[in-house]
């Protein structure tokens, strides 16, 4: 806080007036925000230091200083704030807009006006502005989603999200194309939504922290369903083959998913077998008559088990159906009518054409003063 003026009142006919010291003004505090538009903490790399502006010291004829402005730090949305020392969450801001004073300015002193009394009416004291608080913090960031999309690398997490959502991450034909997890919201009509991450692929050890895997496992913890993607692999010569290939990439992300907490694992699942467009019709009508309840009784994963190929629309519709009972979306009332967008198979959903998005990006938020 500012310091506290020590004066005495001198004007013409009153030569020896009274002490007439200010207050010093209020130092600024710390305040974190969370702002719908930011989707990481790569903003806070370079800034290593963040200190508010002092209060200004009260001046003569018992002007108090002017207090200092807060210093208003926005982070995104699920931003975990822990003190570095003890460890101890003394935030975690899982709202839009919501504030947080992380560090409080101190109090300004007080001019020597305010130490006159009977006895004593020309005092020359005065106190210094109190020092505000000071932390060290550890900022982490959680994502926070109704649903997230988790597999191996390359299992088509990135192109599902691409086929419902504006969201635009990278997508390519090689494993760890995507190294930032990203979330979009998914409109069901005009009343209905539910906001869908995409977490960057899992590998074995994730748990450990191999591939990245803590900072992409801790994203999952905030989403209420996770939908399991496993790809149709391309160079098997059987269906079984391919079948006993996906039971084994099924069953690595789960268990990567239990390892690092338990609770991930009884989060409710639905499981998709991405990328059908590589298979043939026969192989496709084998793989949904006998190969799919194979891989149901052989890992124990929750009905249905859907098929789809995000590129060209085949079960999309079957997926948000789904998704939006598994939610409990509401969709009852006025807005009974709204229907889940029509996919037609083999015709790419529309985010995938330049036309009309099916989704509405969350950075499209103004920001309130």
């Amino acid at each position: 806080g500012g310091d506290g003026c020590m004066s005495f009142l001198r004007e013409k006919y009153r030569p020896m007036g009274g002490p007439a010291g200010g207050d010093g003004g209020r130092g600024g505090s710390v305040v974190f925000r969370t702002h719908p538009g930011m989707r990481t903490l790569a903003d806070f790399r370079g800034k290593r230091v963040l200190v508010a502006k002092n209060g200004q010291p009260g001046e003569g004829k018992n002007r108090n200083g002017k207090s200092a402005k807060n210093l208003v730090i926005d982070v995104p949305i699920g931003t975990i704030i822990r003190d570095s020392e003890s460890g101890a969450i003394l935030g975690d801001l899982t709202k839009p807009k919501q504030r947080l004073i992380i560090a409080k300015g101190g109090k300004g002193g007080r001019g020597n006006a305010k130490f006159a009394t009977p006895t004593n009416r020309a005092p020359r004291k005065f106190e210094k502005g109190e020092p505000g608080e000071e932390r060290r913090l550890i900022l982490e960031l959680r994502l926070l989603a109704d649903v997230g999309l988790v597999g191996l690398p390359n299992a088509g997490k990135s192109t599902l999200i691409s086929a419902v959502s504006t969201v635009k991450p990278k997508v390519a034909d090689y494993p760890f194309t995507t190294l930032l997890p990203s979330v979009g919201v998914v409109r069901l009509g005009d009343f209905a939504s539910f906001t869908m991450a995409d977490i960057p692929g899992l590998i074995e050890f994730a748990h450990q922290g191999k591939g990245l895997g803590h900072q992409f496992l801790r994203h999952i913890r905030r989403t209420s369903v996770i939908c399991h993607l496993v790809e149709f692999p391309m160079y098997k010569n059987s269906n079984d083959e391919r079948i006993e290939s996906m039971i084994e990439a099924y069953r690595t992300v789960r268990n990567e998913l239990e390892a690092y907490d338990s609770k991930l694992a009884k989060k409710p699942e639905l499981v998709l077998f991405t990328k059908s467009d590589i298979l043939g019709e026969d192989d496709l009508s084998d793989i949904k008559e006998r190969c799919i309840e194979r891989f149901i009784s052989e890992t124990g994963c929750p009905e249905p088990v859907i098929v789809i190929s995000a590129v060209r629309g085949d079960g999309i519709g079957n997926v948000l159906r789904s998704l939006k009972e598994m939610l409990k979306l509401d969709m009852s009332g006025e807005w009974a009518e709204e229907k889940i967008p029509e996919y037609i198979d083999g015709e790419p959903p529309e985010a995938l054409k330049a036309g009309e998005l099916s989704m509405e990006h969350l950075d499209g938020l103004e920001e309130e003063d």
